[in-house]
């Protein structure tokens, strides 16, 4: 019925545009009985864009049965490519959703009069790791673009998933796996930048604050995880010199640097203002987080803070993981903006013995 009525039409078009009557035509082949609306809307509904339209959804869905079939048989046949296939499309998927909510959260920003300061937790963190993911997954979407190009993303992918794709395109296991290769590295320099923060210390004036410097870094080296009013009894060393965000060493910020996984390997004054940027953002997540509340997070929410403020939380239960953050919290959120190197300096000072007697050095 579909098509005879979409040919009626189209014989009926085609008589229009040659110039003849089309009364008669019309009259003869409906019955009289149908009004000229009923003839109308009948043609109208079964019009050529309908057609079309109908054309695509069993296009689609043809395309949708032919990938399902395919997806089986790499299922079937070659379950670790499938795995990595399946890897990659859900990946995409996120990706692109991801880019989806930042764009309405920067839109949201433009229209409201906000400031990145002034989102919610959730959607500030989402906008920070965005920006980091974005930045290493450019080249690996460039690559894919050509046609047949993403079996040799696929090769990438396999070969070398750490250091190419970002955590969208990783399997649950590789996530925990490559996260503990990265806290390796960032352990790695725990005790150098402890060294420096004890050699600052003698520059310190203040024979007290000196003390209690030099107390807090024999404890950590210790072995032994301080307690957060023992942190605070020293930030006025970290407002001024020697280790404010202006007046610390290059030395000492280029040691602070892997903490934060940045280059060491820039000059002074970049490394300077890129710590200066991380830890104002890192301020205002925690910030933004104490608003929210951490007991409303869900425990992968939970662990990412962790992980993110320099905490190795996959080798720890969900409630040690809530009792740390809840420790890093009651530190950050009384500092002020000019505290901010202390900021950086306790993710040293809070994350290298914890839980308490286990040095993660």
């Amino acid at each position: 019925m579909a098509l005879s009525c979409a040919g009626l039409c189209s014989q009926l078009s085609l008589v229009r545009l040659c110039g003849f009557r089309t009364t008669g035509i019309t009259a003869a082949l409906y019955p009289r009985y149908v009004s000229s609306h009923s003839r109308l809307s009948l043609c109208r509904h079964f019009s050529s864009s309908n057609v079309r339209r109908g054309v695509g959804r069993h296009v689609v869905s043809r395309l949708q049965w032919v990938n399902g079939k395919y997806e089986s048989f790499l299922k079937r046949r070659f379950p670790r490519f499938y795995q990595i296939y399946h890897t990659f499309i859900e990946g995409s998927k996120l990706l692109y959703q991801d880019a989806k909510d930042v764009g309405r959260i920067k839109a949201k920003l433009v229209s409201d009069g906000m400031t990145v300061s002034d989102l919610p937790y959730r959607d500030m963190e989402k906008v920070r790791q965005f920006r980091r993911d974005l930045i290493k997954a450019i080249p690996l979407v460039m690559i894919s673009i050509p046609p047949f190009a993403n079996y040799l993303v696929f090769a990438l992918m396999y070969l070398f998933p750490r250091q190419l794709l970002v955590p969208h395109f990783w399997t649950p296991k590789q996530q925990v796996e490559f996260r503990g290769v990265y806290h390796s590295y960032r352990a790695q320099h725990h005790w150098v930048v402890l060294k420096g923060l004890e050699d600052a210390g003698y520059q310190v004036r203040d024979a007290q604050l000196q003390s209690r410097l030099k107390d807090l870094c024999s404890k950590v080296q210790s072995g032994t995880h301080p307690k957060v009013s023992e942190i605070h009894a020293v930030r006025g060393v970290f407002s001024a010199h020697p280790l404010g965000m202006k007046r610390m060493s290059a030395d000492q910020m280029r040691h602070i640097c892997p903490l934060l996984f940045l280059s060491p390997r820039l000059p002074a004054s970049l490394i300077g203002s890129r710590l200066t940027s991380h830890a104002l953002e890192l301020l205002n997540l925690d910030r933004a987080l104490s608003r929210l509340g951490p007991h409303q997070l869900s425990d992968s929410e939970l662990r990412q803070a962790c992980y993110v403020r320099g905490l190795n939380s996959d080798s720890l239960d969900i409630n040690q993981c809530r009792e740390w953050l809840s420790q890093w919290l009651q530190m950050s959120t009384s500092l002020k903006g000019s505290e901010l190197s202390l900021l950086l300096h306790s993710m040293v000072l809070l994350s290298a013995n914890y839980p308490s007697g286990s040095s993660r050095h």
